[in-house]
C-alpha cells in the first residue's frame, strides 16, 4: 500500500505575521513510523510550498495513493476538507483519512462528508500504522484503537508512554528549505523534547489531546535528534515546538548540559513558563546556545489568570522577564485578549503591562476557544460563540465579545496593542541594532496582517 500525507494549502496563515513557517511534525511522525515498517509513504507539505489547488490535483495524481491521510488544525479545516474532496475525487478508490486537533475532536463533523472515510484521533502514529496494515491484510477495522468510521468509534489508544522509541520525524520528505522563523531562512528546524502537560490551561487544547501528564523524551535522545538536525538539515536554528519546555527545569538543565558537553554549533529557542525560570538555569540556556523564550503572559490581570487556571503570579512573570533581559535572552511575551471577564479598561492595563515588561517580540492574540478545551466548553455552554465559521479561528479574528467589547472594539484594541509596542522609536532602533532590518519587515507584516 502507498500512503500519502497532505498538510493541507493554507494560504492565510495565522503564523506568516510572525514570519513563522514550521514543518508538520505529526504527519512527519506518522511517516517515519511508516517507513520503519516498510511501507511507502509520501509527504506533501502544501502550506509550506504555498500549493495551488492544480498542483496538488497534480502531485496526488503523480503519487496514486492507496490511502490519503489530511492534518487539520480548527483554522485549516475548512481547507483540509477541500482537500480531502480533491484527493477522493482524484483517486476514487483511496481511503480518505482525517486527523489532528480539530479532527479530534469533532469526528462526527468530519464523518458527515461522503469524501471523507475515517478519522484517527489522538496521537496517530501507531494507529496510522495498525490502520494500514489491517487495510493491507484485510482485517476488521474494528480492532484498530483510536479511530471512527460510519457508525463505529474504537476504544481510543493509550499514550505513548515512553517517546525515546519513536523513529525522529522523517524530515527527509518535507520541504526543509522552505521553512523560517521570523522572515528569515535560517534552515530552521523544529523539535518536540515531549508530549502532555499538566497544568490544565483552559484554553490550551494539547493537554486534551497528549493527556495531561508530561511524557519526557531522554536528554540524550533529544541532543542526538539536534545533532542530526545540524549535521543532516544543516539547522542554523532549532525551536522546541513543547507546550512548555521549561516545566522540569532539572530536565532542561540535563539537555543543556548536553548541548554544552558535544560542543553542538546552532541557536536554539523554547516555550517556557515564568515560574520555572531562575537565574542558574537561564544562564545555563544562554551558555548551551538558547536565544529566545516564549513565555506566556496572556494578562495583567491576576483573576483572568486565575480564572484560566494558569497558575501563576504577575510578580513571577515581571521577574522571568527581568532575568531573562539580564542574561541576553529574547523573550516573546504571548498574550490573550478578550477573554470572557475581561473590560476594556483591563485590556488597556494589560496592554500597557507588556510595554512595561519591555519583551523583544510580543503576540497580541485574540481569545479562541478551541474545541477540545474546557474553555470551548464553557463558551458553547454560556453562549459566548458569536462567530461560527472555522477558519476565523486564528487568534486574529474575534470570535466572541466580552463584558463591555463588541467583536469590533476587541479587533480595534488588538489593532492599537500592535502599534503601540511595535511602532515606539526607542523600541525600533533598539530591535534593529539587534537583528537588523530583518526586524522592519517582520514588523510591517504584523502590522499589515492585523
Amino acid at each position: 500500500m502507498k500512503v500519502l500525507l497532505i498538510n493541507p494549502p493554507y494560504f492565510n496563515s495565522k503564523y506568516k505575521f510572525i514570519g513563522l513557517v514550521a514543518p508538520p511534525l505529526g504527519i512527519a511522525y506518522m511517516a517515519a513510523v511508516l517507513e520503519q515498517n516498510d511501507i511507502a509513504v509520501e509527504i506533501i507539505d502544501a502550506a509550506a510550498l504555498e500549493m495551488s489547488w492544480e498542483t496538488l490535483e497534480s502531485e496526488i495524481k503523480r503519487v496514486s495513493p492507496q490511502l490519503v491521510a489530511v492534518t487539520a488544525l480548527t483554522p485549516t479545516i475548512d481547507k483540509a476538507l477541500q482537500t480531502a474532496e480533491l484527493a477522493k475525487k482524484t483517486c476514487p478508490q483511496a481511503t480518505v483519512v482525517m486527523g489532528g486537533y480539530h479532527p479530534t475532536f469533532n469526528y462526527q463533523e468530519m464523518l458527515e462528508k461522503d469524501y471523507v472515510d475515517l478519522v484517527v484521533m489522538g496521537e496517530g502514529e501507531y494507529t496510522m500504522l495498525e490502520l494500514v496494515q489491517t487495510l493491507e491484510e484485510g482485517g476488521d477495522l474494528k480492532n484498530v484503537k483510536g479511530i471512527a468510521y460510519q457508525d463505529v468509534v474504537t476504544p481510543p489508544r493509550p499514550l505513548i508512554e515512553d517517546l525515546d522509541e519513536l523513529p525522529f520525524p522523517a524530515r527527509h520528505l518535507l520541504p526543509m528549505d522552505h521553512y523560517k522563523i521570523l522572515n528569515m531562512k535560517l534552515h530552521t528546524a523544529t523539535l518536540i523534547s515531549g508530549r502532555g502537560c499538566p497544568m490544565q490551561c483552559s484554553f490550551c487544547a494539547s493537554a486534551a489531546l497528549h493527556g495531561n501528564k508530561l511524557r519526557m523524551r531522554s536528554a540524550q535522545n533529544v541532543v542526538d535528534e539536534m545533532e542530526h538536525l545540524i549535521k543532516d538539515h544543516d539547522a542554523g536554528m532549532i525551536a522546541f515546538m513543547d507546550d512548555t519546555f521549561t516545566l522540569k527545569p532539572s530536565r532542561v538543565a540535563e539537555i543543556c548540559d548536553e548541548i554544552i558537553k558535544r560542543d553542538l554549533d546552532t541557536y536554539w529557542g523554547c516555550t517556557a513558563r515564568a515560574d520555572t525560570l531562575s537565574d542558574e538555569l537561564l544562564q545555563k540556556l544562554s551558555d548551551s546556545g538558547c536565544i529566545t523564550l516564549f513565555l506566556g503572559v496572556e494578562s495583567a490581570d491576576q483573576q483572568q489568570l486565575d480564572r484560566v487556571n494558569k497558575q501563576i503570579t504577575i510578580d513571577k512573570i515581571r521577574q522571568a522577564f527581568k532575568l531573562s533581559r539580564e542574561n541576553d535572552i529574547r523573550t516573546i511575551a504571548s498574550v490573550v485578549l478578550g477573554m470572557p471577564g475581561d473590560t476594556k479598561e483591563s485590556i488597556e492595563r494589560t496592554i500597557k503591562f507588556v510595554r512595561e515588561l519591555n519583551p523583544s517580540y510580543a503576540l497580541f492574540s485574540l481569545a479562541t476557544p478551541y474545541p477540545g478545551t474546557r474553555f470551548y466548553q464553557e463558551a458553547v455552554q454560556d453562549n459566548l460563540i458569536k462567530v461560527k465559521d472555522w477558519s476565523k479561528y486564528t487568534l486574529l479574528s474575534p470570535v466572541l465579545e466580552t463584558v463591555d467589547c463588541s467583536l469590533d472594539e476587541l479587533k480595534k484594541m488588538q489593532k492599537k496593542a500592535f502599534r503601540q509596542f511595535y511602532l515606539r522609536p526607542v523600541y525600533l532602533m533598539k530591535q534593529v541594532r539587534m537583528d537588523g532590518p530583518i526586524l522592519l519587515k517582520t514588523v510591517a507584516a504584523m502590522i499589515k496582517e492585523v
